[in-house]
């Protein structure tokens, strides 16, 4: 039987696009000491639907509510995280606060152990020559209308 590291692991994850700016979380890979981006969410659950799953995790890592969820696309990610192997089926999405005042912080602090903090970032800052922003392919995802 497949150890844990050895499933794919199915993910949902929202950027909260406000005017040119998504809401990520900052992380280091300290293998390949490289710091990266990606946006909040968390595991699906079985016989939980990703729309679900996203709504528990934003409630679980921020504790706020959201609406007006939006389905962008799925991603395939297969990676190497601190050495260890990873395969994801990430279901991408956009959504907004019901809080509105969550727009106006620089960062949101995030109540999940090894995370800290959570933090508005343009999306021009992504990309090739710029700071890194996983699950690869969420830039293109974002740039469609």
């Amino acid at each position: 039987m497949p150890s844990s590291n050895d499933r794919i692991r199915p993910i949902a994850i929202c950027a909260f696009r406000h005017n040119d700016r998504i809401l990520v979380c900052r992380a280091t890979d300290t293998v390949k000491n490289e710091t990266y981006y990606r946006p909040l969410g968390g595991g699906i659950e079985f016989q939980e639907f990703a729309s679900e799953a996203l709504k528990r995790e934003i409630s679980e890592e921020l504790s706020q509510e959201i609406k007006d969820e939006k389905f962008l696309g799925v991603l395939e990610n297969r990676f190497i995280l601190d050495g260890v192997p990873k395969h994801e089926i990430i279901m991408v999405f956009d959504a907004a606060f019901v809080d509105e005042a969550v727009y106006q912080k620089e960062t949101v602090e995030i109540r999940e152990a090894g995370w800290e903090k959570a933090e508005w970032r343009s999306i021009s800052e992504f990309g090739p020559e710029k700071l890194i922003l996983y699950p690869t392919g969420i830039l293109e995802l974002l740039s469609k209308p």
